[in-house]
């Protein structure tokens, strides 16, 4: 089985019905998620509508949104209107930035070096991110899922599956830790001591104005992170950083934990640091997702490198030497 497939319309299903049939890519994806994939540019509030009143039908009867998809059902999709569709797409300047980041794709990945700057899905004030980038970009494709997620302020390497059964491959190896995930970080200070392992439970919380924040707290969960210092500078450090555990937030909090906080970070960082290195050029949250190793299905492993971006390179090039 592969891809959905469009059956020929019944005679009593109407103009402009669809019955699609649902492949191995579907298979196990609630209704709800497959409509907003499938009727692109359509607002949420409309596909919710069309399913309460029951004019989304899976093999024949009434769907809701929460159904999850079986191969070889079939499912009615009632017409939708042009005039309906959602008219605020993703700029097409983030449309070709997120097509260019791309460094591998085959039938069933994507791995891009995601810009600074740019968040991975829309929400929390932002209307499009990476994911609705790469659907606009990629019409053709019927299943693009991250596959995890970076801060909006981290650069680097970023996962999106093309198959379903991809993307379970790869939860299944990220919670089995057998995903390896290494960073790049300039850390404000000076690191003492070789690689150490960083143990400490990270709990999130919400502020009254609503900003999402995490900390170190005993009522947090288990949290792990190796840090490895790559270069010495007379006030900071460039570290590798192995993630052993995925939490949000997790280096940056760590690193504030260890009193070395990650440069240019706004929530979690130094002012007076971030204040001297704004003077170097620094722009953005040193942070970059430098190199990826996973599993793939056939028992092989691929690796993937995403170098510091330029503007970070010219940052450590005028730090003062130790």
């Amino acid at each position: 089985m592969g891809d959905e497939r469009e059956l020929p319309e019944q005679a009593a299903g109407g103009a402009g019905v669809r019955h699609v049939r649902i492949g191995e890519d579907q298979d196990g994806q609630r209704i709800d998620n497959f409509l907003l994939t499938l009727l692109k540019g359509v607002p949420r509030s409309r596909i919710y509508r069309l399913l309460r009143k029951g004019e989304v039908r899976i093999n024949g009867k009434r769907a809701k949104a929460e159904q999850r998809l079986v191969i070889d059902d079939t499912v009615r999709v009632p017409p939708v209107r042009v005039a309906e569709r959602d008219p605020h797409e993703p700029a097409q300047g983030l449309v070709r930035r997120i097509t260019d980041a791309v460094i591998f794709e085959d039938d069933a990945l994507i791995v891009l070096d995601k810009p600074s700057g740019i968040a991975v899905h829309g929400g929390s004030g932002v209307d499009h991110g990476v994911i609705e980038a790469l659907r606009t970009a990629r019409p053709e494709t019927h299943f693009l899922e991250l596959v995890h997620r970076l801060d909006r302020d981290t650069s680097g390497l970023l996962m999106v599956a093309k198959k379903r059964s991809m993307l379970r491959h790869l939860h299944d190896a990220l919670r089995g830790e057998q995903v390896e995930k290494h960073y790049q970080a300039l850390l404000c200070g000076v690191w003492r001591g070789g690689a150490r392992r960083v143990e400490a439970p990270l709990h999130k919380f919400v502020l009254p104005n609503g900003e999402r924040m995490v900390r170190v707290s005993p009522e947090g969960k288990p949290s792990s992170s190796v840090f490895t210092p790559l270069t010495t500078f007379r006030d900071a450090t460039l570290v590798d950083v192995r993630l052993e555990t995925g939490r949000t937030h997790q280096i940056r909090v760590h690193a504030q934990f260890e009193k070395l906080p990650v440069a240019g970070d706004p929530k979690y960082g130094d002012e007076a640091c971030n204040g001297r290195l704004r003077d170097l050029g620094l722009k953005r949250l040193f942070l970059h997702a430098h190199r990826l190793r996973a599993p793939m299905p056939d028992g092989t492993y691929r690796e993937f490198v995403a170098e510091l971006p330029a503007e970070l390179g010219a940052v450590l090039a005028r730090l003062p030497k130790a």
